[in-house]
This record gives structure tokens, C-alpha cells and sequence, in this order.
């Protein structure tokens, strides 16, 4: 029976789908059968890791002459194996061959490394009616870490997409935004114009007229006037819509376009061949980091339904080499002279009453300044380095009163204060004899040996004008005409005692006598000390040299920038390291060169010399590094600068025979 043309054509766009719909389902049975995954490749070796590189037009020489250890010169040429006799044959240019390798060494430079991969899609995985989302995840230590993700979106699932969102945006067009169109305005204004024509004259008045002011004057409010003229029933059926805004947006847009932690969302119209990207991963490195591990999983979706769950691939390793690890990691010393005798000197405040000498410690502040003193003399007397000397009490008085009385006054109050502390310090150390177990007599007393008593030397500073005059022009409540008269005062007047007399008559004195006064009975304490077992005046000895210790933690670290600040003075090899780390080629060579010559200076030159083009220098110093320590011909693959050397000149094939 044949069908009518109009039937026929009705008809074709299903059949054209049902079609579709079968050949989408026999390609994901086959990806579910055969288990089909995106894999990651390494992408063709690159050769701009020599950031000093010169970039001219120079001819490369194929052929080097070196000289080694023994002085012999010996050529060096380019050469790659022959496939059909196996033997190395000098070549011009050495061709990048397909990557199936599963590692790859990388260099860490600046405390930064490139991690390059391919995401490689069959083509088989790819339809136009499906998105691909597939995720890398990075290893590192113990840490695992989500890169952004790569999709790629089938021409239809893209259409689909956007379908959707013109969908939403109908419907969000039908959602009313100016609110004049809830309201008959018309009749609104026609009622205003006709019944209150002064509130109708405020239609061309910009004027705020309150609520308040409103309902004074026309006995309705504003709100019960405009609720008369609403659009109830529209207003219901937009307020409806507002707050189906959420249903619809997932009603239409069932897979929503994302943009945040995305690397590559790429739309596929045609689909004839694998799909590769090139992902680039800039990491920091961190301390102890060896290797980064690249895992790759993702999903196949129609719409927002996953079709495929992609199995994770074989872990691509990344093996970070480091020039940290060139550090030179033995301790350095420096030589210090340690001197015999120490001093410390503290000073505290004490109240005494107006002509009086003993120690009342209920007096001001005076328990909690005889407390930190009494604190500082415990800690010196159990300091297992220092034994006290002596103790020198100074005091000071204040200026009212004569000076010979106020000097007197002040030897008084440094001798109260030196016996007060004496007597602290022995029964400081009875209670430290008793801690200790030593033995009592019937009496109670603690049987020992005597011990040396600590001197104390008093002496009387006198009246303390010189701290006066630093309160009085710091005194806030002084004027600067009180500053300037007492400023006269003190320079008209040598005789302290006539001073005195003359402030008396100020105005301001009693300001100075009962605030600032009190502050100039300081006392100051010298403890002078002695190291224990210690005869000579000065000993030099050796230390760790701290600084430079931390300067190799800090390239260890990665740190360069810090490393370079900390051993910039030493200029020794370690430096050098920090300097070749930063790519700071010319600093590292002035102090490399005239270094003694060992494995490591050699090699460090030896990438140097790469880096600023002398290949037959770097060549020489490389197969010398070698040929001192045979570890350095495993490292020399790791460091991209050496690496092309030995590419280059098969420089580890017949190491023998080089030197």
C-alpha cells in the first residue's frame, strides 16, 4: 500500500529519529562491551625548557671535541641508532616519534612545575546527541586534587541545551517587571482627577508626600486607595510565576550550561576522528614531592541522564626533578667568642614615704615592683650557665627637700633595698637546700656548707632632675606656658636647691609634687655575672651557623627567593643552587667557576653552560661529573638541560669510551 506524499513527508523526520535513536543505541552497547575509555597520552616531548636558551639561526655543530679527565680530546657527534644495523649514525636533526610512554621526567624550576598530558576520546565515544565530561585528578603526596574538568558537548545536546534556555526565558518574558501594569491607571487617575484633584496635581510633582501626611488631608490612606484599582487577579497570576521561577528553570533547562571549573567546553559538529587536548597543569612544589600521578574519569550524558560512567584510566606519573636536591646538606660552623663576664641591669619603682627609707610594701605599687624583682633574682640564682658577681642597688630621690638631705635619703633607700633583697636571697636558697633534701639540725636549721655571699654595693644617684624634665615635656596636662616657665626655671638656675624654690611658687607645682614627683623614686639594679667554670676573660669555640642552616632548609623547601636573602654573603656552593634554581645564571656562574672542581660544581656548570648555549663546555663538565661520581649519569636524564645533551650526543650510551 503506498502512502501519500503528505503522509511520506510527515513521517520522514520520525523515521530519521527513530534511526538516530537505534544507531546511538548499538554505539553505547559497543562502549559498554568493549569498555571503551578516554586515555592520557604524553604529548611529544618539548623542547622550551632552556628559558636562557639563545634563539638565533646559528648552525648547531654535529660534531663536539671534548677533553676528559685524563686530557684527552675525544669527538663527540649527534647520532641516533639505525634501525637495520644498530649502530649510531650521525644525524642533523632528531624527529619527535609518538609518546606511548606511561612517565616522564619533569623539571621544577622556579618552585614551579608544568605538568603536560593529552586527553585523548576515541572517536567511537562521540555522538552529536551526547555530552563527554571526563575529570583529572591529580595525586600528590597524600593529597588528591580535582583539576578543572574537560567536556566535550555533541552539536544536538548543545541545541538541546540552548532550546531549553530560550524555553525559560519565554517564560520568564511573561513575568510582569513594571508595576503600573497591575493597576488600572486610568480609572485611578480619572477618580483622583474628578474626587481629590490636589493629590491628582502631584502626577507632575516630583514632591514626596508621606503616607502619614496623606491620610491627614484625604481621610483614605495611599495603599487603600491604590489596593481600590489593583488587577487582583493578574497580580495573583504574576506573583504565581515568580515563584515558579525555580520549577521552571529545571522544567526547561535540564542541563544547564557550566561555566565555573570548567578547562574546555568544546561544541563537536563533526565527528571524524579522536578527539585530543593538550592540558597544561602549573603546580607549586612542595618538600619531599618525587612524583604527581594524572588519573582520568568522566561520564557520557544525554540530557542530565548518565548513559556511561567512563572507567578510570592507567595513572600517568610525572617524576618531579629538583634542583633542591643538589644541595650540599653538611652542617656549617662558624667560630664565637663567648666572654666570661655578662651584665644585666633591670630598674623598678618604689614608694617611700616622704623622709623615710624602709620598705613598706602596702605603698603604691610596691608589691607588684618588689615582685618582679624578687623574679628576676630567682631566675639568675638558678641559671645553670651564670653565677652573680655582685648586685649594684642605684637610687634616685625626688627634688623636694635640700639636696644633701635627698642624697643621704636615697643612700638610706639603696641600702634598705640591697639588705631587703639579701635577706630574700638566703632564704631563697634555704628553700632551694630544703627542695634538694640536705639535712636539718635539732634546731631546724639546714646543716651545708656556706656559701658565698653575693655583695651588694649601694649607691646614692641623687636628685633625679635629668628624668624630670623628660615628664614634664611629656605631661599632657601641663600647658605650654607651665613647659616654658619651668623650662626658665631649670636654665636660670644651676643651684638645685634654688630650682626647687622657685617651681614652689608655680602655679603648676603641686601638678609636679603629687604626680610626678613619685616617679622619679626609681631604683635600677646591675647584676653582674660571671659563666660558671669559665678562667679565661674570652674563649672562642664553634657553633652551627644558624643562618646559613636555614638558607639550605629554605631551598630544600623550594624557597629560593628566602635562600638566596640568607646565603647572598657566603657565596659558596649552596648559593650557587639557589642562584641556578631562579634561572640567576650569570650570579651562579661568578661563583661556581672559580670553586674548586668536584662532581656537583661540575654539574651544576654543566647546566649553566646548556642554558646559555656552550655546548662543548657543558658537554666536557657533564662526562667530568660522571666520570667522578657515576650517580650523576642516572640525574643527568632527569634535568632537561642535561637531558638534551645526552639525546643529542648519546653521551650515556659508552660512557668508557667518551672518557
Amino acid at each position: 500500500m503506498l502512502l501519500p506524499d503528505s503522509i511520506r513527508l510527515q513521517l520522514a523526520p520520525v523515521a530519521l529519529l527513530i534511526c538516530c535513536s537505534c544507531a546511538q543505541s548499538v554505539k553505547l552497547t559497543e562502549i559498554r562491551s568493549q569498555e571503551l575509555s578516554a586515555r592520557l597520552s604524553l604529548p611529544p616531548r618539548s623542547e622550551r625548557y632552556v628559558p636562557d636558551m639563545p634563539l638565533d639561526d646559528t648552525p648547531r655543530r654535529d660534531t663536539l671535541a671534548v677533553t676528559g679527565l685524563d686530557g684527552r680530546q675525544v669527538l663527540i657527534m649527534r647520532a641516533i641508532k639505525d634501525d637495520e644495523t644498530g649502530e649510531m649514525v650521525a644525524t642533523e636533526q632528531l624527529q619527535a616519534a609518538m609518546v606511548t610512554a606511561r612517565f616522564r621526567n619533569v623539571a621544577e624550576r622556579h618552585g614551579k612545575v608544568d605538568i603536560e598530558f593529552q586527553v585523548i576520546v576515541p572517536e567511537r565515544m562521540q555522538d552529536s546527541s551526547w555530552q563527554l565530561r571526563f575529570h583529572p585528578d591529580m595525586f600528590i603526596l597524600r593529597d588528591s586534587i580535582r583539576l578543572d574538568d574537560v567536556v566535550i558537548t555533541g552539536q544536538d545536546y548543545r541545541k538541546e541545551q540552548l532550546r531549553g534556555y530560550e524555553q525559560y526565558e519565554r517564560f520568564l518574558s511573561r513575568i510582569i517587571t513594571d508595576t503600573t501594569r497591575l493597576y488600572f491607571m486610568h480609572d485611578l487617575e480619572v477618580f483622583l482627577e474628578r474626587n481629590i484633584p490636589q493629590v491628582y496635581a502631584f502626577k507632575t510633582d516630583s514632591s514626596y508626600v508621606s503616607d502619614e501626611q496623606f491620610l491627614s488631608v484625604y481621610g483614605v490612606s495611599e495603599q487603600e486607595a491604590v489596593e481600590h484599582y489593583r488587577k487582583h487577579v493578574l497580580t495573583m497570576v504574576n506573583e504565581r510565576r515568580l515563584g515558579r521561577r525555580g520549577k521552571m528553570m529545571d522544567r526547561y533547562v535540564k542541563a544547564p550550561i557550566v561555566t565555573e571549573h570548567i578547562r574546555l567546553d568544546t561544541v563537536m559538529r563533526d565527528v571524524n576522528g579522536d578527539f585530543v587536548y593538550n592540558y597544561v597543569q602549573t603546580i607549586t612544589t612542595r618538600p619531599m614531592l618525587r612524583k604527581v600521578d594524572i588519573v582520568l574519569s568522566g561520564e557520557i550524558y544525554e540530557q542530565e541522564k548518565v548513559l556511561y560512567r567512563v572507567p578510570r584510566s592507567e595513572p600517568l606519573t610525572f617524576y618531579i626533578s629538583s634542583l633542591s636536591t643538589l644541595v650540599d646538606n653538611r652542617e656549617k660552623y662558624r667560630t664565637r667568642v663567648i666572654e666570661r663576664s655578662a651584665e644585666e641591669n633591670t630598674a623598678c619603682y618604689v614608694d617611700f614615704q616622704q623622709g623615710r627609707s624602709n620598705i613598706d610594701e602596702t605603698l603604691g605599687r610596691n608589691a607588684e615592683e618588689m615582685g618582679r624583682i624578687r623574679h628576676n633574682l630567682r631566675e639568675l640564682l638558678e641559671n645553670e650557665i651564670f653565677d652573680i658577681d655582685s648586685i649594684v642597688v642605684s637610687a634616685y630621690s625626688s627634688p623636694e627637700g635640700s639636696e644633701k638631705t635627698n642624697r643621704s635619703l636615697s643612700q638610706s633607700r639603696a641600702a634598705a633595698i640591697a639588705d631587703y633583697l639579701d635577706a630574700f636571697i638566703a632564704s631563697y636558697r634555704d628553700s632551694l637546700r630544703q627542695e634538694a633534701g640536705f639535712s636539718v639540725d635539732e634546731f631546724g636549721n639546714i646543716l651545708h656548707e656556706p656559701e658565698r655571699r653575693i655583695p651588694f654595693l649601694t649607691r646614692s644617684l641623687g636628685e633625679n632632675w635629668r628624668y624630670l624634665d623628660l615628664l614634664v615635656s611629656s605631661d599632657s596636662l601641663l600647658t605650654e606656658a607651665d613647659r616654658k616657665s619651668y623650662s626658665s626655671i631649670c636654665s636660670s638656675s644651676a643651684d638645685n636647691d634654688g630650682r626647687e624654690a622657685l617651681l614652689s611658687r608655680e602655679p603648676y607645682y603641686t601638678h609636679l609634687r603629687s604626680e610626678l614627683y613619685p616617679r622619679l623614686r626609681t631604683v635600677t639594679f646591675n647584676f653582674y655575672l660571671h659563666r660558671r667554670g669559665m678562667v679565661n676573660d674570652t674563649v672562642h669555640t664553634t657553633e652551627i651557623d644558624t643562618l646559613y642552616m636555614n638558607g639550605v632548609q629554605a631551598i630544600r623547601d623550594r624557597d629560593y627567593e628566602s635562600a638566596v636573602k640568607m646565603l647572598a654573603t657566603y657565596r659558596d656552593y649552596n648559593t650557587a643552587v639557589a642562584y641556578v634554581a631562579l634561572d640567576r645564571n650569570m650570579s651562579a656562574l661568578q661563583i661556581l667557576e672559580p670553586l674548586e672542581e668536584t662532581p656537583q660544581v661540575n654539574y651544576l656548570l654543566a647546566i649553566l653552560y646548556s642554558r646559555t648555549g656552550q655546548e662543548r663546555e657543558a658537554v666536557e663538565r657533564y662526562l667530568r661529573a660522571c666520570a667522578a661520581d657515576p650517580q650523576l649519569v642516572h640525574r643527568g636524564n632527569l634535568d632537561p638541560e642535561i637531558s638534551a645533551l645526552i639525546k643529542a650526543f648519546n653521551l650515556n650510551a659508552e660512557p668508557d669510551d667518551n672518557l
